[in-house]
């Protein structure tokens, strides 16, 4: 039916493929861990299912609400609509203040509960970040 050569052919070209496949799926599955997924309080307190890797939690750091123990530092990060106590321990940026925006990157206690590893401050009096922006523009 078909000559030597073609099949050959025909063979290396679905090796390639099989090989580039192989390729392209272990390269994702090994990026996958490094995923971090941005989410608003009011999307924490909507989420139905559990969420148990390293998310980023965004909002306004709501007035009055930081408390320094230590190194531990206690806030709340709010969207205007919904709250989300924070615990960060460690040194926070210089410019992280009451009625700022905020990203804080950690891992999900429970929906009320956010323990963050890493604060990430805004740079001016203009910036926000834009996963920040967005979730405040739609609420």
């Amino acid at each position: 039916m078909y000559g030597k050569k073609v099949r050959l052919r025909i063979i290396f070209v679905i090796s390639i493929l099989t090989t580039i496949i192989l390729s392209v799926y272990i390269v994702l599955k090994l990026l996958e861990d490094d995923v971090v997924y941005f989410k608003s309080p009011t999307e924490i307190k909507q989420s139905s299912e559990s969420i148990t890797k390293k998310i980023r939690v965004g909002g306004m750091v709501k007035k009055n609400s930081i408390t320094v123990d230590n190194q531990k530092v206690l806030f709340i990060i709010t969207d205007f609509k919904n709250e989300i106590n924070v615990i960060f321990v460690g040194t926070v940026p210089n410019l992280f203040q009451e009625e700022k925006g905020v990203v804080a990157e950690g891992v999900l206690e429970d929906r009320n509960l956010f323990i963050a590893d890493k604060i990430l401050a805004k740079h001016d009096e203009n910036y926000m970040p834009p996963e920040v922006k967005k979730s405040l523009e739609q609420k």
